[in-house]
């Protein structure tokens, strides 16, 4: 297993330190995704009682220093080193999951603070697991990220072909899109949502896009990203984001989603929906050669 701390140290510089923040962030969004857009897990916020939440963070916090110690850090670390790097990955989680869920519209000013922590926190130990196998098993690196030859994804000199990336990003988006899809939880929120919560959510989309493929380092990139200025960081992050809105509004289509709506509707579930598109456009695009 690859040798890695979410924590800076005299080794390892603030710059790749960020980098595995960055493919932590992926990786909790990754794997909690689906229950992000899950009805029954913003209920079980708000009406599970406190005691069970606190034992679900010890239970969360304890697999967390399993893995770390025996997979996700290197085997010389200390015990006080796996702490801290299993810290830090749930105020991650925590993070991430309060902002994902202000940007969907799950929690807002108005509710109390039991309801809003109850959320976060159920909500945030499945991110804190991802963010963990994240940081450390999508890094790049390794005979994976050599093997470019024979795959198609890489022309004859060694720059990424244009139309099997296009194929694999839209692969990637209609795989992550379609695990939500189909719930009614997409459409419950694009009928609430305010426009300006979209706006977030589409930014959201693009930065977590551009960080992946270009900023996370993480497995596949090398092979798949020319290396380019500004141009081609913002060519290749528009491109996985217009992929994910495509493949976003085919399934969304498909399953009967835009009948009888507005507009504004059809667009804010393209938004919403767009969000795990564009994981797929990226991350397991990347992921999926």
């Amino acid at each position: 297993m690859p040798a890695r701390s979410i924590a800076s140290t005299p080794e390892r510089s603030i710059h790749e330190s960020l980098r595995e923040y960055a493919r932590g962030i992926a990786g909790g969004l990754m794997f909690s995704l689906p229950l992000l857009y899950t009805m029954e897990v913003w209920w079980a916020g708000f009406t599970i009682q406190p005691e069970r939440l606190i034992v679900y963070v010890f239970a969360t916090f304890t697999l967390l220093l399993g893995y770390n110690r025996f997979a996700g850090m290197r085997h010389d670390a200390t015990w006080l080193e796996v702490a801290i790097d299993s810290i830090e990955e749930m105020g991650l989680g925590l993070l991430l999951a309060a902002f994902m869920l202000f940007l969907l519209g799950r929690i807002a000013a108005d509710m109390t603070a039991s309801e809003i922590l109850g959320k976060v926190v159920m909500e945030a130990m499945t991110v804190a697991i991802g963010v963990s196998v994240g940081t450390a098993q999508l890094g790049g690196g390794g005979e994976s990220d050599k093997q470019d030859q024979g795959l198609g994804m890489v022309g004859g000199d060694g720059a990424p072909h244009f139309g099997g990336q296009l194929v694999i990003g839209f692969c990637g988006a209609m795989l992550f899109a379609a695990n939500v899809a189909p719930t009614e939880e997409i459409m419950v929120i694009a009928h609430s949502i305010d426009s300006w919560r979209l706006l977030g959510l589409a930014l959201f989309s693009l930065a977590s896009s551009g960080l992946i493929l270009f900023f996370s380092e993480f497995r596949g990139a090398k092979q798949s990203v020319a290396p380019g200025g500004w141009p081609s960081v913002l060519g290749h992050t528009l491109l996985a984001y217009s992929t994910a809105l495509v493949a976003s509004s085919m399934i969304l289509w498909f399953f009967g989603r835009f009948d009888g709506e507005p507009l504004i509707t059809c667009v804010g579930q393209i938004i919403i929906l767009g969000v795990a598109g564009a994981l797929g456009a990226s991350a397991g695009r990347l992921l999926l050669q």
